[in-house]
């Protein structure tokens, strides 16, 4: 799929006139347009359909966590036929209900590749990431759900100070490398995803450039002197790279690899969570942004070359093509730009938009990458 995006005043007045309609979700082909708009019924369509008998009889939502996508948890009580029946005690939400929601991950299609992902390409895949009980999107107006199991209390979610040893960096390149192998670019379901090229290719003429160069800007005391002094080719180059998937083997990638996204089990495998910016492209991106955001200035230089000699012998033996170490050389610093802009993107949003992420963690990780792209001379591979 190709991103197609509409204005925001007809954005708008979609969201308007389904808030007037404000139908009760029903049926598993309902959406809710809130989250006070879940019943007890509708969630014995989307989570008992299994279980003849079950049903859930009451429900309570949990503090509200407002960012790119709406968040809630959900505690729940079934019937005697539900409680024999294993059914889960909570569920964890997502969903695009507000028209900022649509309006920042909708109509670049971020939302439907989750519900996509989680529909019909988790269940084929053997890696440490969320399963959904229930996904669904509207491709008119945006509106999305995911019901994902709730690990809350099993996993120690990552934050960006938690710096992650080798071990951990490797079982993380394990896991997109299953990921990148597990989906070529003629697999049928492939074809439901946007594509990372063009995805990046709508933002860079949308405000969202200006938000990328005011963060970088803003940024200056944690980007090296040598790359902050080429200010000016930095956005360029970065589109480069990013219409440079267009030109390479596409299949699945994750696309939003940082530190924060992933998670530590109870057996200390590592998880990678939120799927909301899954797409097409190819796997350089992944490769680039988890190494960048994952460890130390110190422990990058000193390993990424074997770090990246290691994720290409996973994807051989996952199945993946045999690729040489020179060709993703190249590809991972180049890629290295694009991860870095999704992050001065952030920092540099409007003071009402700056919701997304708190600026100390949009810091850290910009300092991260920006010394991995000087390092590696990442501007001039992509310009």
């Amino acid at each position: 799929m190709t991103v197609n995006p509409i204005p925001y005043a007809v954005l708008a007045e979609r969201f308007a006139e389904e808030q007037r309609l404000h139908p009760v979700p029903l049926t598993a082909a309902d959406i809710p347009l809130g989250y006070d708009t879940i019943t007890p019924q509708w969630l014995t369509q989307v989570l008992c359909a299994d279980c003849p008998g079950a049903e859930v009889t009451a429900l309570q939502l949990g503090p509200g966590d407002e960012g790119t996508s709406s968040r809630r948890r959900l505690l729940l009580q079934y019937n005697e036929a539900g409680r024999l029946a294993g059914l889960p005690a909570s569920i964890f939400c997502k969903s695009t209900h507000t028209l900022t929601a649509r309006a920042r991950i909708g109509v670049v299609g971020f939302a439907e590749s989750e519900v996509h992902f989680h529909r019909h390409l988790r269940p084929l895949l053997d890696i440490e990431a969320p399963r959904a009980w229930f996904a669904n999107a509207n491709p008119h107006t945006f509106n999305s759900i995911v019901l994902l199991r709730d690990m809350t209390g099993e996993v120690q979610f990552c934050d960006y100070p938690d710096l992650r040893t080798r071990a951990q960096v490797e079982d993380q390149l394990g896991l997109l490398a299953r990921l990148h192998a597990r989906f070529g670019p003629s697999y049928p379901a492939v074809a439901g995803l946007y594509t990372w090229a063009g995805q990046f290719g709508y933002l860079a003429t949308t405000p969202y450039r200006k938000a990328a160069e005011n963060g970088f800007r803003q940024a200056e005391a944690v980007i090296p002197p040598r790359l902050f002094a080429r200010e000016a080719e930095v956005f360029p180059a970065t589109l480069a790279s990013a219409l440079r998937h267009a030109e390479l083997p596409e299949g699945v990638i994750h696309s939003d690899v940082h530190l924060r996204n992933w998670y530590v089990t109870r057996d200390g495998r590592m998880g990678l969570n939120d799927w909301q910016c899954v797409c097409r492209g190819h796997w350089s991106r992944d490769l680039a942004y988890c190494i960048s955001t994952a460890l130390g200035i110190e422990d990058r230089r000193a390993w990424e070359r074997e770090l990246i000699l290691f994720y290409l012998d996973n994807l051989q033996a996952a199945g993946g093509p045999r690729i040489g170490f020179d060709f993703a050389w190249r590809h991972y610093r180049e890629q290295l730009l694009g991860a870095l802009a999704w992050w001065t993107g952030t920092l540099g949003q409007p003071r009402n938009k700056q919701d997304m992420q708190p600026p100390e963690v949009s810091l850290a990780f910009i300092e991260r990458m920006a010394a991995a792209v000087d390092d590696v001379d990442g501007l001039d591979t992509a310009g």
